[in-house]
């Protein structure tokens, strides 16, 4: 596993399992996103209550995603991106 800041920011990390092929977003001691890329296939789990926790966490999770919030709440309505709990 690999584990680095997200610019020079101390409390927001981008971890990656290379072995399983996931790619998790953290911020604080929270997992906010996680991401499988495979080969045939591809997912994207954000934390039910922790994906739009703050301002701050939603600025560092667009970086991570590559997008906006508005676009992000349109991949979470039609079925893209799954809620789930990522922090049990």
């Amino acid at each position: 596993m690999k584990v680095k800041n997200i610019t020079s920011n101390n409390h927001h990390f981008i971890i990656t399992d290379e072995d399983n092929g996931h790619t998790y977003f953290q911020s604080y001691n929270s997992i906010i996103v996680k991401k499988y890329v495979g080969q045939t296939q591809q997912h994207t789990f954000l934390d039910q209550k922790y994906w739009n926790y703050s301002n701050t966490t939603g600025k560092y999770r667009n970086i991570f995603l590559g997008e906006t919030i508005t676009e992000t709440k349109k991949k979470i309505k039609s079925g893209k991106y799954i809620l789930t709990d990522l922090n049990k």
